[in-house]
């Protein structure tokens, strides 16, 4: 009875209290409701509002999606699929939702609008990631600070206008010894000028990078322990692992023996960088002017607090993979390709060389100091680069967050490919886009430096290549050393419309076939 009394007490004390709380509430509800409403409209909008609309694409395949639309040479295949479907398009790789941009307008809106940083991630490619010691280079590193870091270094240290004319007196001793192995072969007996141009930017490369023991005996491009272990990189980096389109498919690759391929070029490319390293550790160590590379690396590698940029060799390594397969293939292919329009346009080669012959006079040779005066040198490496950028598809992107672009939305961990082919080709940009002209830019202050969205060799924003300057120099003196100190002839019985313009197919794209010339000597030292 007593505990009866007690919980009716209980219960309307608690009713009553209620009452009194209802009671006090009762004037904020118009408020809370408004509030309410308010909190509510963003999710109706997105239930019932206008979403942006998917991107456009060809259809797609169960299972591989738009894979078999790529074809051996995807920058063409790509340029064809925005000529039907615009120039943003979605394609579905495999698992692997992509995005192609294929015109200057629109690569204009992403790096106009504020979307590099969105834009700035990097896939995880299987043969890149393993290549690069895990991403540690400027290349491939994921976006954010350690990436930062060393491209800020990289630029400062490695491929600052300084650095770059120390090296000159090796790039003026590899062209003359190039030129002398051009006049040593027998009188009109045509030379492959695209293993020489190979041959010359791989010399080059060796010795700024690596020093001057590791340019011959053993460790030479044509022999030795190591002789082609740069190549076999480049062909590793080039090659379609299905991992990189099914992730869960990644033992395909090892039935393929691709895994054992890569594996086996990272362990000679490791031992490689480790017997230079000790090399260069128990050298003479030069003054500041006379380092090579790894001298620079090595001397920032003892600086560096842990755990940042060089702290380790595994980030010196990942960035002489970096320099080395940037700094060769690229200046060998505009080279191939730019010998490859002159012959085919020989009023643009007697042009060049008319120039080349005033300017240089008698001397003998042309000299870096010369290059800043030939002005139709430049305007012909710069319509060679529209024609055929050496990285057609530059090197992939990935979104770090989603974006907009042209009104399409884009998720996040998209891949992004700018297509540098179709952009240079892309008639809303160039008249007669197909024709070589170097002089389309005479009047036409276009440059190729990453500032202007017609015009991306070397890619775009914060994620452009950081060494043209490093790789620009060779081409210059090279060519211009070819054209001023010979004339050139196609071998007996090929004519100008017999010299192809087909690709190989790789990292960079170089000519299919080789490219076979006769030199009839004019200035020679």
């Amino acid at each position: 009875m007593c505990a009866q009394k007690f919980l009716l007490v209980h219960a309307r004390h608690h009713i009553s209290t209620n009452t009194s709380s209802s009671a006090s509430i009762m004037p904020l509800l118009p408020y809370l409701l408004l509030i309410l409403l308010l909190l509510s409209v963003p999710f109706f909008l997105s239930l019932f509002g206008k979403k942006n609309p998917p991107l456009p694409g060809p259809k797609k395949l169960p299972i591989i999606g738009n894979l078999h639309q790529l074809g051996a040479h995807p920058h063409d295949s790509l340029r064809r699929l925005a000529a039907a479907h615009g120039p943003v398009i979605f394609l579905r790789l495999g698992s692997v939702p992509a995005v192609v941009v294929s015109s200057a307008e629109a690569l204009r809106e992403i790096f106009t609008r504020g979307h590099d940083l969105a834009l700035s991630g990097r896939p995880a490619l299987h043969a890149a990631g393993r290549l690069s010691y895990g991403g540690v280079n400027v290349s491939f590193a994921p976006y954010g600070e350690y990436w930062r870091q060393a491209r800020r270094v990289c630029v400062l240290e490695l491929l600052s206008l300084r650095r770059v004319q120390s090296f000159m007196h090796v790039r003026e001793q590899e062209v003359a010894l190039l030129l002398q192995t051009i006049i040593s072969s027998a009188s009109l007996v045509p030379v492959n000028l695209s293993e020489l141009l190979h041959a010359l930017t791989n010399k080059i490369m060796v010795r700024v990078a690596f020093g001057e023991k590791f340019a011959t005996g053993d460790y030479s491009r044509s022999g030795g322990r190591f002789g082609g272990v740069f190549e076999r990189t480049q062909n590793n980096l080039g090659a379609l692992f299905v991992a990189d389109y099914f992730p869960r498919l990644g033992w395909v690759d090892a039935l393929r023996g691709l895994r054992g391929r890569l594996e086996k070029n990272f362990q000679e490319l490791d031992e490689f960088y480790e017997e230079v390293i000790e090399e260069h550790l128990g050298g003479h160590w030069p003054d500041p002017e006379h380092e090579d590379l790894v001298h620079v690396l090595l001397r920032l590698n003892k600086d560096s607090a842990p755990g940042s940029a060089f702290s380790s060799r595994d980030h010196i390594k990942g960035i002489l993979t970096d320099m080395f397969i940037a700094g060769t293939d690229t200046s060998s292919a505009t080279l191939s390709w730019t010998m490859t329009q002159l012959m085919k346009n020989p009023s643009k080669m007697k042009k060049l060389q008319q120039e080349l012959r005033e300017i240089i006079g008698n001397k003998g040779k042309v000299e870096e100091a010369d290059l800043h005066r030939l002005t139709y040198l430049k305007l012909v490496i710069k319509e060679v680069l529209r024609l055929h950028p050496p990285a057609p598809l530059l090197v992939p992107r990935e979104t770090i967050e989603k974006c907009t672009i042209k009104g399409y939305e884009v998720p996040l961990n998209t891949r992004v490919l700018i297509n540098a082919k179709a952009i240079g080709l892309d008639p809303n940009s160039w008249e007669n886009p197909n024709e070589f002209r170097p002089e389309r830019f005479i009047d036409n202050d276009v440059d190729f430096r990453g500032q202007d969205f017609s015009l991306v060799p070397f890619g775009v924003g914060r994620r452009s290549c950081p060494g043209i300057s490093f790789a620009l120099v060779v081409v210059e003196l090279a060519l211009a050393n070819l054209l001023y100190c010979f004339d050139w002839e196609f071998p007996f019985g090929v004519k100008k419309e017999d010299l192809d313009l087909e690709e190989a197919v790789g990292l960079t794209i170089h000519r299919k076939n080789p490219l076979y010339l006769v030199a009839k000597p004019i200035y020679v030292t």
